[in-house]
């Protein structure tokens, strides 16, 4: 009868042994959900906090406000697409109406290949912008350039080739 004693201890150390192991691995889980959650509520609540991160973890300076108008670009291309006609008209009808708004112009790259080139075809697609909100009766002098902006993108890739307006 010892010896089966002897064996009940045996298994009952080896469950304790599993369960422990269970539990640390749990542990271990519940630790790296909270900190997923925990990132995605701070770039949750730091998305308008006016700084945009580039490749290597820096901030460029970045508007303050939310865009009040965002154009997409193809790929090599600083032709105004379609459907920027929609919010190109939104944005003049405000800025006409409201003497005192001025609209802040952001073009965005991403930091694929040659940055130069990237930085200058941010800033012809925004000039573009420019050109065509002035075509649409916004005095120049109510129209405002920022240097291009290096930003990862976003869930669609056309993300990094944008442009953003705000009204201010």
């Amino acid at each position: 009868m010892n010896f089966q004693s002897e064996e009940l201890d045996v298994n009952e150390q080896s469950d304790d042994a599993q369960n422990y192991a269970l539990m640390v691995v749990a542990g271990v889980v519940a630790m790296v959900i909270a900190g997923v959650i925990a990132l995605a509520a701070a770039t949750t609540m730091n998305a308008g906090d006016g700084q945009a991160a580039d490749n290597d973890g820096s901030a460029a300076a970045a508007p303050m406000a939310e865009a009040d108008g965002r154009i997409l670009f193809e790929v090599g291309s600083d032709a105004l697409p379609p459907e920027a006609a929609e919010v190109l008209t939104r944005i003049s009808e405000t800025a006409r109406a409201d003497g005192s708004k001025v609209v802040q112009i952001s073009g965005y790259h991403d930091a694929s290949g040659d940055p130069a080139k990237n930085a200058e075809l941010a800033k012809n697609r925004a000039l573009a912008v420019r050109h065509a909100l002035e075509s649409n009766g916004v005095a120049p002098d109510h129209l405002v350039m920022d240097k291009p902006i290096v930003t990862s993108g976003g869930a669609d890739a056309r993300e990094a080739r944008r442009v953003e307006l705000r009204l201010r």
